[in-house]
């Protein structure tokens, strides 16, 4: 097994790295990469980005959102966090999603440092019942791409926070992430250490499971090969909101001058349709804003420039632009 060294906290370039990897390298090896990524939202291939973060949040706290290859649900990084990818080559017989087989190395690890960790019955580990580790697979041309989580000690309060949805009615055919109660490892360690030492003993504990490894780096023409896939693809709006499924959203505020509902039909990130409801004034007729609206991307700056020259209140009694894009997007 080769142990690739890669110290960058950069989610765009770290993402991008995985995918080149299995593109890139030699096939008949097999790949362990232990990485960490600066805060950030990483989506499952098939989920409507919308409907798994807190806008307003991640935007306050500069929180990167970044779409994987693999599919599952949407997890939080961040510093506290620990991520581990094996990339193998698989036999056409064994192209099941298998998350035993690669986790079991993880959680014997763990378990050698008197953890008491478990597989549970999808593709998570965890500690008395809560989960510190998710699992995703993606599995391309005989090459499978495992990848998972450890919250060694990850601020819990952001995760929460940062991936928590409002209550607006959303529908939509995107796979929704399923909720768990979470914990992190340190709190359970015998002896307290660092997330640098944990990740040198998991480095070790993997050297005593597969033998010696062979540590290589990227090279700087793998780094600019990387930066140009993260720059083209990872980085891209149309990968991490573009590619969201069909999906329609509801919401609803009570201002002091009346009660307005916005009902939008959102495909691949654009606005198909848009329509307002409720009991406010307007002077001038609300089909123009929702005709103006349809073609934008369901994202703050594009609506915002949209609504650039317009009087909102003509259209809505009193309300102001920054209130109707709330409305929208909030």
């Amino acid at each position: 097994m080769i142990y690739i060294i890669n110290d960058s906290h950069n989610p765009y370039f770290n993402l991008a790295s995985e995918e080149y990897i299995m593109n890139s390298f030699h096939d008949d090896e097999k790949y362990l990469m232990l990485w960490q990524n600066q805060p950030s939202i990483i989506i499952g291939k098939h989920q409507n980005t919308i409907e798994e973060i807190n806008s307003e949040f991640i935007q306050a706290n500069n929180i990167d959102v970044v779409r994987r290859l693999s599919g599952g649900g949407a997890v939080y990084h961040d510093l506290g966090n620990l991520n581990f990818t094996f990339i193998v080559k698989v036999s056409d017989h064994s192209l099941d999603f298998d998350f035993k087989k690669f986790t079991e190395p993880v959680m014997t690890a763990l378990n050698r440092m008197g953890i008491p960790a478990e597989f549970n019955s999808r593709n998570d580990l965890s500690i008395e019942g809560k989960k510190f580790s998710g699992n995703a697979q993606y599995i391309k041309k005989g090459n499978c791409l495992h990848h998972g989580t450890l919250l060694f000690n990850t601020n819990l309060e952001h995760l929460e926070i940062a991936l928590r949805v409002s209550n607006d009615k959303i529908e939509s055919k995107g796979i929704k992430s399923i909720r768990s109660r979470v914990t992190n490892i340190y709190p359970y360690l015998k002896r307290p250490c660092s997330i640098e030492e944990f990740k040198n003993f998991l480095y070790n504990q993997f050297c005593l499971i597969n033998g010696k490894m062979q540590s290589i780096s990227f090279t700087e023409k793998d780094k600019k090969q990387i930066e140009e896939l993260a720059h083209n693809k990872y980085r891209t709006w149309e990968w991490n909101y573009g590619e969201s499924p069909f999906f329609t959203i509801k919401k609803s505020q009570r201002f002091e001058f009346g009660k307005i509902e916005a009902r939008l039909d959102v495909k691949q990130g654009i606005i198909r349709q848009c329509k307002f409801y409720g009991d406010f004034f307007g002077r001038e007729d609300k089909v123009h804003i929702e005709n103006l609206l349809i073609g934008s991307r369901y994202e703050r700056n594009d609506i915002a420039l949209r609504l650039r020259d317009i009087q909102v209140g003509n259209y809505f009694y009193r309300l102001n632009t920054e209130q109707l894009i709330q409305l929208i997007i909030s």
